[in-house]
């Protein structure tokens, strides 16, 4: 059994299954199935096409969760992803991600979260003044995503068992809340049809391309799921808990995700919801009126909340794990004396987040460099299975993952398309990406050179 006790260089294994997996499930599930409901249907066009994409973005998901959940349990190291690339491929590589990581995926992901919970509080009459100028060029919506990062960044200091309850809290209400909102819809006798599920787009981008592009939408939805794997290090019964976490909790996410897109084809035409700022709140006003447009802006507070806390909690395992091996600062592998957590890697996420708050007009473009360089990284870490299991053969697998090598073959397979038409569809933004991640090539040999020299 791991320690579960704190050293002056380990952190303390203090979550259980139950924290994992609502870590898993928090982190997915923010805002994005309130609102990519609309960028599918214009980009399908019918309704059918739109679960299709729903199926292969959750089986996707799903195949990577077991290629991860294979390595994590077998490897139950903090970091995560960092820890699986630097044993797999060496230090290059899992430099490279952790170069990426730190410097645009995470606080890119973290700023995205602080700006889209502002937003969503701006939607309710008492927080009208977010939308005003603080400061000369500052808004007060940016005032307050960067006290809220500041906040969850000390509640996560202080605590990782607490900032992990207070997140699995929030989860299982989030949980609860869609299925509220799921319920308001399919009882609404005036406003909802079944017909609604037969109808079509014209508009929509259609074939291929058009079933890529939803794709894309799916799964950024549900992107976060490999973010749990970073807490290995901190989970008891690794073994257990991580494949049941990893696994358990993408399940979970994909059938919440398809009632909730059922819910709003109920209630709207497909022709209604390509064209819907909000789809869920839309649905919700024409069931319920001002009350429960004003229920989804709950739900969706409370949800980016959850996701907020975990994001926050699992990012700055990564560059505090790469600093524990002098691939990065030594000073990013503080273990705070007292509350035993990695307060300085938290530090330090919380300052890039905030600098990428005050450019607030920049960072979506960021962002979709970060979407590019994490399938790129997910892809390599998936095909570690590969690696342990020809070095490896005979180690103790707790978890095996099944229908190997077809499951984490065809994960990669779909990871490397979806690389292939980020490249065709965006360009530039690829192109910057893959610049972003090389440029970390002579930072690597240059704090190489350093350690060496000392």
């Amino acid at each position: 059994m791991p320690n579960e006790t704190a050293t002056p260089d380990a952190l303390p294994r203090v979550l259980n299954a139950t924290h994992a997996t609502a870590m898993v499930v928090g982190i997915i599930i923010g805002s994005g199935i309130f609102l990519v409901p609309r960028e599918m249907m214009a980009a399908a066009g019918s309704s059918s096409t739109v679960y299709a994409v729903w199926i292969t973005g959750g089986l996707l998901s799903l195949f990577g969760a077991m290629s991860y959940a294979e390595v994590a349990a077998m490897k139950p190291r903090v970091g995560g992803e960092y820890a699986f690339l630097r044993e797999a491929y060496g230090d290059l590589v899992a430099f490279l991600y952790t170069w990426t990581w730190v410097l645009i995926a995470k606080p890119a992901s973290i700023a995205t979260i602080a700006a889209g919970l502002m937003r969503v509080l701006g939607t309710f009459a008492v927080f009208g003044f977010l939308a005003q100028p603080a400061f000369a060029h500052l808004y007060w919506s940016q005032v307050f995503a960067i006290a809220a990062t500041w906040l969850i960044t000390g509640m996560n200091i202080v605590s990782t068992r607490d900032s992990a309850n207070v997140q699995t809290a929030l989860t299982w209400l989030k949980v609860l809340m869609i299925l509220v909102i799921a319920g308001f819809c399919f009882t609404s006798m005036e406003h909802g049809a079944w017909h609604n599920f037969a109808t079509t787009f014209s508009g929509a981008r259609g074939g291929f391309a058009g079933f890529m592009v939803a794709l894309t939408a799916a799964l950024w939805a549900y992107d976060g799921w490999s973010d749990v794997s970073q807490m290995a290090g901190e989970v008891k019964d690794p073994q257990r808990s991580m494949p049941l976490a990893l696994i358990g909790g993408v399940a979970i996410v994909g059938a919440l995700y398809m009632l909730t897109n059922a819910a709003i084809q109920y209630v709207m035409p497909a022709a209604v919801i390509a064209v819907a700022d909000r789809p869920a709140a839309d649905a919700l006003q024409l069931v319920a009126g001002h009350f429960g447009a004003a229920l989804v802006s709950v739900g969706m507070a409370i949800s980016i909340g959850a996701t907020f806390v975990g994001s926050s909690l699992s990012g700055a395992r990564v560059p505090f794990a790469a600093a524990q091996d002098r691939l990065f600062p030594r000073g990013l592998a503080r273990i705070h004396p007292r509350f035993h957590t990695p307060s300085s890697s938290l530090i330090l996420q919380a300052v890039l987040s905030s600098l990428l708050l005050l450019a607030i007009g920049r960072f979506q473009a960021l962002f979709s460099l970060a979407i590019f360089s994490e399938w790129l990284f997910y892809a390599l870490t998936a095909a570690t299975v590969f690696v342990f299991r020809y070095r490896e053969p005979d180690a103790e697998r707790p978890y095996r993952v099944s229908g190997y090598p077809v499951v984490p073959a065809l994960f990669i397979a779909a990871a490397l398309v979806l690389l292939v038409f980020s490249f065709m569809d965006q360009p530039r933004n690829s192109l910057m990406g893959t610049l972003v991640i090389l440029a970390g090539v002579p930072v690597h040999y240059a704090l190489r050179s350093r350690t060496v020299a000392r």
